[in-house]
This record gives C-alpha cells, sequence and structure tokens, in this order.
C-alpha cells in the first residue's frame, strides 16, 4: 500500500494520472498529505532565527492547507466544476507540498547572502509555477473546467493566495521594501520576499478585470447548468432518421 501510495504522489506532481487506490484509500492519501504538510511547514522555519511558535511546529502549514481549500472550494463552486468536493481539493493541495520541503535547506549556511537569496528565489519560482501547472491539471483532469472558466479559476484564487501570503509575511520584510532595504533586517528570503510584493501589486492591479470576468463566468456557467449540452461533456447527439 505504502509503496502504490508513492508511486501515486509521483504520478501526481509529474502530471500524470494516479491509479484508483486514491479514491478507494482516500483517507491514507490524506494523511500522507497532512504529514507532507507538516513536514514543509516545519522545514521551511527549522533554521529561522525568530518564528511564531505555531511556524516552529509546522502548525501553520496545516492551517494554511485547510484555508486554501476552503477558498478555492468557495470560489470556484459557482463555476460549476465537477468532483468539487472540499475532500478531493484538500488531498490534492495537501498531496503538493512536497516540492516544498525544498525551502528547508540551510543556503544561507551553505553560501553568501547574494546567493542564497537568488537560490532562495529559485525555489520560490519552482515550487509556486509546479504548484500552478499541477492546478491547472487538476481543474481540467478533475473538475472538468475549460476554457474562459478553467483560465479564471486558475487566476483569480492565485491572486488572492498572493495577496495573502504577502499579508501574513511575519518578517515583514516584504513591506520594508516599498521604503528601502534596511541592513538589519537583510535575510536570505528578500529576493523572494520581493518576487511576492511584486506579484502582489499585479495581483491588486488584476481586481477590476476580475471584478467583471468572475461574475460574468458565473452567469455563463447558471445559463449552461439550465440549458446543459450534451457534446459539451462528450456525450454523443443520438443519431438523426430521415
Amino acid at each position: 500500500m505504502l509503496a502504490q501510495l508513492l508511486v501515486d504522489v509521483w504520478r501526481l506532481l509529474t502530471f500524470r494520472q494516479p491509479s484508483s487506490a486514491l479514491i478507494r484509500h482516500w483517507r491514507s492519501y490524506l494523511a500522507f498529505g497532512l504529514i507532507s504538510t507538516w513536514i514543509a511547514g516545519i522545514g521551511r522555519y527549522w533554521d529561522h532565527p525568530a518564528p511564531h511558535w505555531l511556524q516552529r511546529a509546522g502548525f501553520g502549514s496545516l492551517i494554511y492547507v485547510l484555508a486554501l481549500t476552503v477558498i478555492l472550494w468557495l470560489l470556484i463552486l459557482p463555476l460549476r466544476p465537477k468532483h468539487w468536493t472540499p475532500r478531493n481539493i484538500l488531498i490534492f493541495v495537501t498531496l503538493t507540498s512536497p516540492p516544498a520541503w525544498l525551502y528547508a535547506i540551510p543556503v544561507e549556511r551553505l553560501m553568501s547572502m547574494a546567493h542564497a537569496q537568488s537560490a532562495n528565489a529559485w525555489f520560490l519560482a519552482i515550487v509556486a509555477t509546479s504548484r500552478v501547472a499541477l492546478l491547472v491539471v487538476f481543474l481540467k483532469r478533475v473538475a472538468k473546467l475549460r476554457g474562459a472558466a478553467l483560465a479564471l479559476a486558475c487566476v483569480l484564487p492565485l491572486a488572492l493566495i498572493v495577496f495573502t501570503l504577502s499579508v501574513l509575511n511575519l518578517d515583514h520584510v516584504v513591506f520594508s521594501l516599498m521604503s528601502g532595504t534596511h541592513p538589519d533586517r537583510t535575510s536570505a528570503n528578500d529576493t523572494a520576499f520581493a518576487i511576492v510584493w511584486w506579484l502582489t501589486a499585479l495581483s491588486v492591479l488584476s481586481v477590476p478585470i476580475l471584478a467583471v470576468w468572475y461574475p460574468a463566468e458565473m452567469w455563463r456557467a447558471y445559463v449552461n447548468r439550465a440549458n446543459p449540452n450534451p457534446q459539451a461533456d462528450g456525450i454523443d447527439q443520438p443519431p438523426r432518421r430521415g
């Protein structure tokens, strides 16, 4: 069972379809995902100079995945996705945690501060890009979203997530960049925080577009639900006699 679980996690992280064991033994997969998230949370702050106790214990990451699950469920639910349950979302979110173990590498102890900042920025890019790509695949394969609805389902939660991450930045390094970098606050994460700050600015600028786009897609989903098109779900129309 453990071997099959590890294979399925690897298949999911490499954009392939897991086996049906994920459905039959979903509790085991969820437990593995929560443990992976907890380990990633501990590794992220194990060598941090002044973490909050929730961060030190890894509970901050567990709270984050639970909050993210609720956000994804509520935001995308009006778009009428298939198989859109909190359980399915939570399993997916937690099983994408292993790449975040990169954050546990103490690069600031292995190289200069400048190189450590660059390395952490690359870690951020790798983890964030992989999770966004996995979210797209999940929304296509499981939720069966397509076209504009798929694009919105990716952009809207990401904009909120990036903004929330910057707000929850307990080091306040991101916000200090607005007034200049202070030498006494320099850390190996400064470059990564700067990237998050710029992404936050972009997410704020996207609010007017999303404010129009989201209701439009909600209405389209409602109309499609009221007037279903069998061919949209891959169901063939019966042949006409004539």
